[in-house]
This record gives structure tokens, sequence and C-alpha cells, in this order.
């Protein structure tokens, strides 16, 4: 089944670790090529690229996710340089824990843009490309906020909230396209980013990156008529907190 990525071109946000990590390195060794889009971060970039090095083709393109325009040149890019697109992994996000009242509107602001309103002028960047493609398929990584609010996330809740509707919208519209558009939704995930916001916890019963990195693999390699297009992942003993 690993084979069934030979050659697939895969545009990744949020690539310098963590979720994003774990994934490249996963498709890479499945032969897939990779584009590692956005994230100014570049030392964290490069050192995602130097994990691929040795195992499959690939693009590091740096830069501000929020800019539409990098986002156009972005895909414009991959397809000239691979010549087709085929997967598009919408990766990249932030969190806030933070009490209700004492959210602002440059927070509320700054969650909805990069959680929802990047990849939603993302996906429509990168449409064009992937209607060319015979495995078209788009991976939107959410989160269990998006069906349950947790206390001092209102507004990360509310972007992938948002994430997930357009989500569910995309994948019945481009069905008869042949463009599958899935969502996972993970809770609980060991990243540097749940070590930031709550340096209390510790790997023990939580979900590890390399597993969510499996879970986008399966979808990628059972592409097929039956169609998965949700797939919650808790973690063991699982408590409200953040994603």
């Amino acid at each position: 089944m690993e084979n069934l990525l030979e050659n697939k071109v895969v545009v990744l946000t949020g690539a310098g670790g963590g979720i994003g990590r774990a994934i490249a390195i996963k498709l890479a060794e499945c032969g897939a090529k990779l584009v590692l889009l956005g994230g100014n971060n570049v030392e964290k970039l490069n050192r995602t690229a130097q994990a691929l090095a040795n195992q499959t083709d690939h693009l590091v393109l740096p830069g501000d996710l929020t800019d539409p325009e990098f986002l156009k040149a972005g895909i414009n890019r991959t397809a000239a340089h691979f010549n087709c697109m085929d997967i598009l992994i919408n990766n990249a996000g932030v969190t806030l824990n933070k009490p209700f009242a004492e959210v602002t509107t440059e927070d509320y602001d700054k969650l909805m843009l990069i959680n929802s309103k990047v990849p939603f002028l993302l996906t429509q960047c990168a449409i064009p490309h992937l209607l060319r493609s015979d495995s078209a398929t788009i991976i939107n990584i959410a989160s269990v906020v998006a069906h349950a609010g947790y206390a001092m996330q209102s507004v990360y809740s509310a972007s992938k909230h948002a994430m997930l509707g357009w989500t569910k919208s995309l994948a019945a519209e481009y069905y008869r396209h042949n463009i599958r558009v899935h969502a996972i939704a993970p809770g609980g995930v060991y990243t540097d980013m749940v070590k930031i916001s709550r340096p209390d916890l510790t790997p023990e019963g939580m979900i590890m990156p390399e597993e969510i990195a499996e879970i986008v693999w399966f979808f990628l390699a059972h592409r097929g008529n039956a169609v998965i297009d949700e797939i919650i992942v808790h973690r063991m003993n699982k408590e409200p907190f953040l994603v």
C-alpha cells in the first residue's frame, strides 16, 4: 500500500515541527514529493527538510501564510516545479488559552485568520491544480474543539468550528469532481504548542504526532468510493483542555 503515494505531490503547511514534521517524514517515506509551504521560522523548516533530504524530492517555501499573494505564488511554484499537484494538507494553526472576558479583537482576528481563513484561501488557490489530478485530496487538520467548546478556548473553538464547516461543504461540492476532502480532529497531541500552553502535561497517555501522520497516510492510501469524511482522535484518559 505504501507505494500508492509514489511521486504524488503534497503541499503541506505547518511543517516546521510537531504534527507537520511527522506528516512530512511519513509521506516522504512512502515516496511522496513534499512542498513545505509557509512559516517564517526557516530554521525549523530546514530541520524538517533535512529529515527528508535522502528520501524524496522536495521544496521549502518559507513565507507569510497570511499574505494571499504568497499563497498564490507558492501553489504556482509547486505546479511549475513538479508539473502537477495532488494533495493539500492544511496543518498550520495557532491556539489560545485565555478567559473569554480577556480575549481581544486582535486575538479573535489572528486565530480566525490563521486557523480558518488561510486554509480557505490556500485551498481556493489549489483547486484548479487539484482538478487535473487523478488522486486529488485535501486534508484539514482541525481539532476536537470543533465539536466541543472547552473553557478558556472560545476563539480557538470558533476558528476550528469554522474550518470544519467549510470542510464539510467543500467535500460535498467537489466529490463529483473527484476531489476527496477530509478533516482530522485530534485532541491531546503532544506537540511544542501543547508544551508551551500546558507545561504541566507529560507525554504519557497523550497522542503523538506520528499517530496523526499514520491517519493522514490512511486517508491517502485508501482512496476509494467509500469516503470517510472525518476522523476524531481522542487520547487515553482524555480531559477537556486543548488540542
